[in-house]
């Protein structure tokens, strides 16, 4: 009798011991491939999360006892960082703010955990959104904001701050710092060079994050030399390929072409040893370049492509759309010239792609979704540039890697973000597909994780729908 006690205190003991030896987890994420986008590397592990973060990660080979309160079977799926979408737009005035709001669904539906809003005029609904994102009181993706743009006097865009002497500079910034914005987003449409490169060297200055456009007056070298962060768009990384430039920087100073018409000079001047060595100070200086090709494909060939049976735009209100006419009758009016002129530069622009990414030149990907920009959706116009990168011959874990890895990198998030390492917020998709074999394969999303929040396939499908607006009232 007394060793058949022993032994069954000894099995008692032996449970309780391994009991107490269990982790508990908030949500296990098992047997997944997940995809380290750092080194490339995919392995079978298991990932355990608590409180938004993940805490845990175990090879799914080893045998592991947890306990978790929610688990997730990733058997056979792909698991990697939640896609950032590194342009887009939240803007229109005070009649379209729902619209926007309304957006927010359509990220996360497409398994964009996180976006960067290059500019816009909602500043105060999008800080408003970010908050409530933040507390779980609204579905959307973590928000990334410029606030307002800079730009010159009676600027393009409505709620840019107007720069034109260095008293202005100190006021837009130190407003920017206010609100607080997370990076300083510049504007070409009526800022003076002078202005421009002193805003980006002040804003070095207080080590602010800068990205932007370039007026054409300004060489891309005195940009860069200013301490500028990242190009959007790629028409300024052209100007500084062309062995021109300078000659066709003084017709635009002395106002004998304009932007449009400089275009066909740079790109026939396109020289390959000038374009390395900008290749090389922009890799060497750190600047990130956005190259938004899949709306460059859109508008070069809206003359060609009938987009008024898109899906998408069941989740455009009319207002929102009608935002998209100013594009569609500009290219549809424009000379035959002018279209072809356009077709032609968006195929140089892949193959400008390329070379960047050749180059070792860091890529960000970003749509330029949002009001006026026609027919570029959010969401899935994030696919659709991931698609188009890997077209023009980027590999496609480079093209991930130009989503949440490099987003996080140039806004210098990297310590939350960027990969699947354990203390960094748990923002994942899980794919049903392998998307280093098909890149469209980043659409086949079977669940998304933002933070302590998990969206299923179910949970994605009902999203979109509660997305789609009433189509009748002219909103």
């Amino acid at each position: 009798m007394r060793f058949i006690f022993v032994f069954l205190l000894t099995v008692l003991l032996g449970t309780g011991c391994a009991s107490e030896e269990q982790e508990m987890f908030d949500l296990v994420i098992e047997n997944g491939n997940v995809l380290n986008l750092e080194t490339g590397t995919m392995a079978n592990q298991t990932l355990g999360i608590s409180d938004g973060r993940i805490v845990k990660i175990l090879k799914a080979s080893e045998k592991h006892t947890y306990i978790a309160k929610e688990t997730i079977n990733a058997k056979d799926k792909y698991v990697l960082p939640g896609f950032w979408d590194n342009h887009v737009h939240f803007r229109g005035g005070d009649s379209l703010i729902s619209a926007n709001k309304n957006f927010l669904k359509l990220f996360i539906a497409n398994g964009i955990t996180t976006v960067r809003d290059a500019g816009g005029d909602l500043t105060t609904s999008v800080m408003q959104w970010k908050k409530q994102i933040s507390a779980n009181e609204l579905v959307g993706p973590t928000i990334f904001t410029s606030g307002p743009k800079i730009d010159g006097p009676r600027g393009t865009w409505a709620g840019s701050l107007e720069v034109v002497d260095e008293e202005d500079i100190t006021k837009a910034l130190d407003s920017l710092e206010a609100i607080p914005t997370d990076f300083v987003k510049l504007y070409d449409s009526r800022i003076s060079g002078e202005a421009y490169l002193k805003t980006i060297a002040e804003a070095e200055n207080r080590n602010l994050i800068t990205s932007g456009h370039m007026p054409f007056t300004v060489a891309l070298d005195e940009t860069i030399g200013a301490g500028i962060d990242a190009i959007e768009h790629l028409y300024y990384v052209m100007k500084g390929c062309s062995s021109e430039e300078t000659p066709i920087t003084q017709q635009l100073v002395n106002k004998e072409i304009g932007f449009w018409e400089a275009m066909p000079a740079l790109q026939a001047t396109y020289q390959d040893s000038v374009a390395q060595r900008t290749f090389n100070e922009l890799r060497e200086n750190g600047v990130f370049v956005v190259p938004t090709l899949h709306i460059g494909k859109v508008l070069s060939y809206l003359d060609e492509v009938n987009h008024t049976h898109d899906p998408y735009l069941k989740y455009m209100t009319k207002g929102i759309q009608k935002t998209y006419e100013g594009r569609i009758k500009r290219a549809l009016n424009a000379s035959e010239k002018a279209i072809q002129d356009r077709k032609d530069l968006d195929t140089f622009f892949g193959e400008l792609t390329k070379s960047l990414h050749e180059a070792d030149v860091r890529l960000l990907a970003g749509s330029d979704s949002g009001a006026y920009n026609s027919y570029t959706y959010p969401g899935i116009s994030l696919h659709k540039e991931l698609e188009e990168m890997v077209a023009n011959g980027i590999p496609p874990l480079d093209a991930l890697r130009s989503s949440a890895y490099n987003g996080a990198d140039f806004l210098k998030k990297n310590t939350d973000y960027g990969t699947l390492s354990e203390g960094k917020l748990s923002d994942i998709v899980i794919l049903e597909a392998n998307p280093l074999e098909n890149i469209s394969n980043t659409k086949h999303i079977f669940c998304t994780v933002h933070g302590d929040k998990i969206f299923y396939k179910k949970d994605l499908e009902t999203l979109l729908q509660s997305a789609e607006v009433d189509q009748n009232p002219d909103l």
